[in-house]
């Protein structure tokens, strides 16, 4: 099932999204998305800011976090129609807590 993420107010379809608590409190969100070559600059461009205001609409959440990992089956997609699949991981900001 698919689920909406905004990440900076960008929006991101995902193919699988799981979001738990860690110990300390804080969130920790993990998600596969596909990405085409279309769409590939302006991804990168947005993962290269490394901290995001998260939104998860269907979850009525946002809070504040920054890249924990993430990685690519593939590098490169300045070839034109190909599809990469990416994995995010992301970890709330302690600042956030209360």
């Amino acid at each position: 099932m698919t689920e909406t993420i905004q990440l900076n107010g960008r929006q991101i379809e995902t193919d699988q999204l799981e979001l738990h608590q860690l110990e300390d409190g804080r969130r920790h969100l993990s998600c596969d998305f596909k990405v085409t070559s279309e769409a590939y600059h302006d991804i990168a461009v947005l993962l290269y800011e490394m901290n995001f205001r998260v939104g998860l609409p269907e979850k009525e959440l946002e809070f504040d976090a920054s890249i924990s990992n993430y990685f690519t089956d593939t590098t490169n997609l300045y070839k034109g129609n190909e599809v990469a699949e990416y994995h995010l991981e992301l970890t709330e900001r302690a600042s956030n807590l209360k």
